[in-house]
This record gives structure tokens, C-alpha cells and sequence, in this order.
């Protein structure tokens, strides 16, 4: 198994088709927040993704911000878009997927996570078994520790493209 290849590659979170995710039978959306949900530079939530986080609740997902980042960047967004949060989640370390899946009592087959990077969120996701989202950078800047993971993820692209099992602008659900 390719513990980098994602199960589904949209352009956005804004073009995933969750009608089909729920069809899946997925429950639960883990969603990365920077450069997936808003650009690393953003320190609020846009009313588009207001928007798109009410009608996910609507159709009765469970959303969770899963993030690296420190509980004080997640706060503002856990206020303003009433969802719960994971700070510090580690990725790709399994042990924050599980205790999600633990305290919320969903099976591996009903969690997805959504997020920009093959080493963080994909990578993370797959080791655990939950269906992995990837959907393209919302921005160039990243954190500085994230350079490494983007350095890695080129090379990873380069190797599947070259397999001819991914292409970056090639998306699939």
C-alpha cells in the first residue's frame, strides 16, 4: 500500500462532493485548517467557509478542526464556526486519530480527514485507515517546519506521477 496516495484529490473543500462521502457512509469530517480550510496567514474564518461548515453540520456530519497547530490558533475558529477542535493532533502520529475515534465512538470506516499534505493528513490518515481527502494548497506560505513536509511531498508526487497513479490537476472522488 501507498500510504501517500489519497483516496479522493478535489481542487478544494469547496468541490468535494459530500453528498457521496455520506452515501459511504462517512459521519465524521476531520479537517485540517491551514492552507485547507483558510491561508496559514488568516487568523479568522471566511463566511464561505462559514457557509460550507454550516451545511456540512446540516447534513449531519460531525466537523472537527484536526490540527498541528497550538490550541490559540484554533480558538477563534472553534468560536466562530461552532465545531470542536484537536490542537497539537501530530500528525502523521496515529494517537490523536484514535482517541478522536474513541471519544466520539465512530468505526475507521466512518472518518475522513481533509487536508493540503501527503505527510501530514494523508500519510496520518492512511496509517490509521480512515478515507483520506486531499485537496490543493489555499496558499504558497507555509510554516517554517512545513517547507520540510512540502519538500518531501515533491518528491512523493514526483515518484506516483512518474508510477502514473497520481497527477497533481488530475482530481478523482
Amino acid at each position: 500500500m501507498n500510504y501517500f496516495f489519497p483516496d479522493i484529490y478535489q481542487k478544494s473543500i469547496y468541490s468535494i462532493n459530500y453528498d457521496k462521502l455520506k452515501e459511504r457512509g462517512i459521519k465524521c469530517l476531520l479537517f485540517d485548517l491551514d492552507n485547507t480550510c483558510i491561508p496559514y496567514t488568516d487568523s479568522e474564518p471566511t463566511p464561505k467557509l462559514k457557509e460550507l461548515f454550516y451545511n456540512l453540520e446540516e447534513k449531519e456530519f460531525k466537523v472537527i478542526i484536526f490540527s498541528n497547530s497550538p490550541r490559540k490558533r484554533l480558538e477563534p475558529f472553534k468560536k466562530a464556526l461552532a465545531v470542536d477542535c484537536c490542537a497539537k493532533a501530530g500528525k502523521p502520529r496515529k494517537s490523536k486519530f484514535l482517541k478522536i475515534l474513541k471519544i466520539y465512538n465512530y468505526d475507521l470506516s466512518e472518518v475522513a480527514i481533509i487536508g493540503d499534505q501527503l505527510v501530514t493528513d494523508i500519510y496520518g490518515g492512511n496509517k490509521v485507515g480512515i478515507t483520506t481527502i486531499l485537496v490543493n494548497p489555499m496558499s504558497d506560505i507555509d510554516m517554517p517546519f512545513t517547507k520540510i513536509y512540502r519538500y518531501i511531498e515533491k518528491k512523493k508526487i514526483a515518484k506516483m506521477t512518474k508510477q502514473k497513479i497520481f497527477k497533481v490537476g488530475r482530481y478523482y472522488d
